[in-house]
């Protein structure tokens, strides 16, 4: 059994907004700066998902947008790989395809 660090660093400004946000991590070649991030925990003893939710002022609108259609989607193969439950799966995915053209992240057919 190995075990993996994973470092994030958050400098924020005078209002406690994130103005930088940086990781690393052993395994990874290099770290990196990002506009944003999404980190989701269960929490068992809660039965429940606690979050932490960060952008920078410099992510756009447009940005955002596509962070998020792309997390969602991600979600999705996620949750086919710990469930093989194909019938949602099918179903978010048509769900999301259409959200996408309507947010401007996906081409319109």
């Amino acid at each position: 059994m190995t075990t993996s660090e994973i470092k994030l660093k958050i400098t924020v400004d005078e209002n406690q907004l994130p103005h930088k946000i940086e990781w690393e991590a052993a395994d990874a070649q290099e770290g990196s700066a990002c506009k944003s991030m999404m980190l989701a925990l269960w929490d068992e003893k809660e039965n429940n998902t606690m979050r932490i939710d960060l952008w920078t002022k410099e992510m756009s609108v447009e940005e955002m947008k596509k962070f998020f259609h792309q997390n969602i989607m991600t979600l999705t193969d996620t949750y086919l790989r710990a469930t093989n439950d194909d019938v949602t799966v099918k179903d978010i995915r048509e769900y999301m395809s259409g959200l996408g053209r309507r947010m401007g992240v996906l081409a319109n057919d």
